[in-house]
């Protein structure tokens, strides 16, 4: 029997290994920036062309690598950054695995230009599958260059799984704005298809934060700082003002490096506990400085998941300094009274002004028992002093009576008392109930009217129908790199629904007008709230019309606690019958139910 077990040609063992480190573009663009980052470079930047798939470039100021180095480095664990496995629990570095440059030059046809210092001429590298096609000398600037084109070019089945350019272009923004925000000490700037979309100076953490996410973002932010023997803490939470439900910017950092880590996350919350209402979440950007013997980052190739030895001291130490940075810095507003006009109250001077004490005087003879007056009125005549009243109040009795007695009572008065009764009762500003013949219907005015929106915006979005209000003056909205790459791609279907949006450029769009009916709601939250939403259906035109139809309903429906007269609670009735689906809002929640009649005999039984 010949033998069925043989080794892979080191090709198809590339393509495998570059699958878990190589994702999609933006995992180009973190390897290349991280690299650039552990080089020592001051100023990097970076260029995209049709969100990755057609170039990736990476241009550095850092010192750069010789020719054997440079050849090496495309080597499968090839790396300066560790000697031997102890290595690995003292990492100063953000890479070390030496799988990034393999997994790169395995999956797309790459181009290296770099010189040291010391050096006069530098070298260039072309590589294609990793196979070295070229390497000669050549004359460049101290630092790197790296041109990663047509990427996925000889895996076709993972080039045609990508998302849209405006999908994979959010995802590119994400990573870079993961790295930048670490290392405000370095200059960067990101274009896409010859078009600037980021450019950040050197400065401090707050500014580059502020650069990054917008300048409204510096007022809501409180400081963090807390250095203790287990671990070093510092960054910024926002207030409570600034929580919003969808597209808040959470970030963990520790020693320079994104996490992810639920763990962390509840103890912000915890800290925020009866300051938010339930759903709500604000903003951070929280660093931790702990000894690299103390945490394990070589969990996965993404190194996003790190392990800490004394996790449970951390949370306590994070959730006792978010909670000291709340008390410390969110000052109650004073209240400025209008002193317009206002009366001259004297001061009170103890020195200036003399006040007698004040005296009480009294008759000590005076007794209320020995009264001898006669009384206005005598007992006898109690009946003659409420004779009126007993009179009115019987008349009152008679006029307000709710039934009329069978023997009076007429066709006419019947009609009368069903017309005046009500239909449908409401019940504590939430429930809307009401007699059916099976029971008691009891409807969620609020999901009701969130699915009778969701269908009419639909509706709009389909047929182009939506009515526009206009703004006295226009609201000027600020968005990230990030968000205006979706706003961009979601903007006709923003003018479809009703918004008239502006694009001034750098991320600003003037707001104009907003659809009919949204009376009291803030456009800049609101379309903030949308963008959020409508991110995760970029990629698909009738996901994307469905998530902005329910974002837009959810913020425009009734709000729990708003009181119903009748014709308000029938007019909802009716409207919530004519839906399609009349048991379920679009996300799935219930909107109403029915208690049964036999159920209501039993409890009364």
């Amino acid at each position: 029997m010949s033998d069925i077990i043989q080794l892979l040609p080191d090709s198809v063992a590339n393509q495998i290994a570059a699958g878990e480190v190589i994702q999609r573009p933006a995992s180009v663009v973190k390897e290349l920036v991280e690299n650039s980052v552990d080089a020592g470079a001051r100023n990097i930047h970076v260029q995209i062309v049709d969100a990755g798939r057609t170039l990736v470039q990476v241009i550095d100021d850092g010192k750069g690598m010789s020719e054997t180095d440079a050849r090496l480095a495309f080597e499968r664990h090839a790396t300066s950054k560790i000697r031997k496995a102890d290595d690995l629990f003292s990492l100063q570095t953000m890479g070390f695995r030496g799988e990034a440059l393999p997994s790169i030059a395995a999956v797309a046809q790459v181009e290296l230009t770099t010189r040291m210092e010391d050096e006069e001429i530098g070298t260039h590298l072309s590589l294609q599958g990793s196979r070295i096609v070229q390497q000669e000398p050549a004359s460049c600037p101290v630092g790197s260059n790296f041109k990663v084109e047509n990427l996925f070019f000889n895996v076709p089945a993972r080039r045609k799984f990508l998302k849209t350019n405006a999908t994979e272009l959010s995802n590119i923004l994400m990573a870079f704005e993961r790295i930048v925000l670490v290392y405000p000490e370095i200059a960067f700037t990101l274009h896409s298809n010859g078009q600037e979309l980021m450019n950040l100076k050197t400065g401090s953490l707050r500014q580059r934060i502020c650069d990054v996410f917008g300048k409204k973002l510096n007022q809501d932010l409180l400081p963090v700082e807390v250095d203790t023997v287990i671990c070093r803490i510092r960054g910024f939470v926002g207030k409570p003002e600034s929580a919003k439900k969808k597209g808040v910017q959470n970030y963990f950092f520790v020693n320079g490096r994104f996490m992810k880590h639920a763990y962390f996350h509840k103890a912000v919350t915890n800290a925020f506990e009866r300051l938010l209402p339930e759903g709500m979440q604000v903003p951070y950007f929280i660093y931790f400085e702990v000894a690299p013997a103390d945490i394990d980052v070589n969990i996965h190739p993404t190194k996003t998941e790190i392990k800490f030895e004394n996790e449970q001291s951390i949370w306590q130490i994070l959730s006792a300094a978010v909670k000291e940075a709340i008390g410390r810095f969110c000052d109650v507003p004073t209240i400025d009274f209008d002193s317009e006009g206002r009366p001259d109250i004297p001061v009170f001077d103890p020195l200036r002004d003399s006040v007698a004490t004040p005296k009480v005087t009294y008759n000590p003879d005076y007794n209320p028992f020995k009264n001898k007056e006669p009384h206005s009125s005598s007992g006898d005549s109690w009946q003659q002093l409420y004779e009126g009243a007993l009179h009115s109040s019987r008349s009152q009795v008679e006029q307000t009576e709710l039934f009329v007695p069978d023997e009076t009572a007429t066709d006419s008065s019947l009609d009368l008392i069903a017309e005046k009764s009500p239909t449908h009762y409401q019940y504590k500003g939430r429930y809307i109930l009401t007699a059916v013949k099976s029971g008691l219907m009891i409807i969620d005015q609020h999901r009701a009217d969130v699915r009778i929106r969701y269908e009419r915006y639909v509706d709009q979005l389909s047929r182009h129908t939506a009515r526009i209000q206009r703004l006295l003056f226009s609201e000027v909205m600020q968005f990230s790199p990030a968000e205006a790459v979706v706003v961009q791609k979601v903007l006709p279907e923003l003018q479809r629904i009703g918004f008239d949006l502006t694009d001034l450029g750098g991320g600003s769009f003037a707001v104009g007008g907003v659809p009919a009916e949204l009376d009291g709601l803030n456009p800049v939250t609101l379309l903030h709230s949308m963008i959020a939403d409508a991110a995760a259906g970029v990629s698909d035109p009738q996901l994307l019309h469905s998530n902005l139809a329910l974002s837009l309903a959810r913020n425009a429906a009734i709000p729990v606690g708003q009181v119903l007269d009748n014709e308000e609670m029938e007019r909802l009735v009716n409207e919530l019958f004519a839906c399609s689906n009349v048991n379920y809002t679009p996300d799935g929640r219930t909107v109403l139910c029915i208690l049964p009649q036999s159920d209501i005999d039993k409890l009364l039984g």
